[in-house]
């Protein structure tokens, strides 16, 4: 009777451990198997979402996908940790936030690029532009400097470094047409294409706003240095979550999701 008692005292004490156990490892993947990744608002958080659903279905991997409509919250977030990733950015905007606010973060893995266009309702080429024409451009500085280096190499400007990627108004040194320039936040430019006589549109923005890339009367091509990545807080490149994350972003579902809404106006950088 000895013996039946400790044996079923010690099957007892087996099962409990293993139900304690069970817990904590349920708790552990509760904590780990999530993240969440910023995006902007719009097509490029519904291509995203195509990842999420990879992530889930290959890796049991919960993806939260937080929306953003500025270009300088989503490494704020990422940061101060409130987010595990990001993907809106180019690395050249990305390494200008890090070195204007001293952030520690780093690239995980490459998304797109959406080329930068000059689109126009005014003119129908950029040999129309009148004297004096006015002309919109992203207030970030990277963006900023892609459509100086775009209106450099289409000779409306002469800069006075070509390869500087952060060129501003303050860098032209030769305007024939006396242009005059105003910066404005990326996402409001489609908004005021009406107002001015050009305005570069990242195709982030073009899209929604129902301009194709074809129309731009000034456009990026697809060797364009500034592909999109997927950014997270330096040390995690290689966690596990965030290379699972990378590996349903660089898939081909995602390519022909971005192929669907941007009309060919995305070009997978990981190709």
């Amino acid at each position: 009777m000895q013996v039946t008692l400790t044996r079923l005292f010690g099957a007892a004490t087996l099962a409990s451990a293993i139900l304690v156990a069970g817990c904590g490892n349920d708790d552990g993947a509760t904590e780990t198997r999530s993240i969440k990744v910023g995006t902007m608002s719009g097509p490029e958080s519904e291509v995203m979402e195509v990842a999420v659903q990879i992530a889930r279905e290959r890796y049991d991997l919960e993806v939260e996908v937080i929306e953003f409509t500025d270009y300088v919250s989503p490494n704020a977030a990422l940061a101060d940790g409130s987010l595990d990733a990001n993907a809106f950015q180019h690395e050249p905007y990305l390494r200008s936030m890090i070195e204007d606010r001293g952030y520690d973060l780093a690239v995980a893995g490459y998304t797109f690029v959406y080329p930068i266009g000059a689109y126009s309702e005014r003119h129908d080429s950029i040999e129309e532009l009148p004297e004096r024409a006015i002309v919109a451009l992203p207030n970030d500085p990277t963006n900023g400097g892609r459509a100086m280096i775009l209106m450099h190499n289409a000779g409306l400007i002469e800069l006075d470094d070509p390869e500087n990627l952060e060129a501003t108004p303050i860098n032209v040194v030769e305007n024939p047409l006396g242009l005059r320039f105003r910066e404005i936040e990326a996402a409001q430019l489609p908004r005021v294409l009406t107002d001015v006589d050009l305005a570069f549109i990242n195709n982030t923005f073009a899209q929604p706003a129902g301009l194709r890339l074809d129309d731009a009367l000034i456009q990026e091509g697809a060797e364009s240095p500034y592909v999109n990545l997927i950014a997270v807080r330096a040390g995690d490149e290689e966690r596990e979550e965030i290379q699972q994350l990378v590996s349903a972003y660089q898939s081909e579902e995602v390519a022909a999701k971005a192929q669907e809404l941007f009309d060919g106006g995305a070009v997978p950088g990981w190709q």
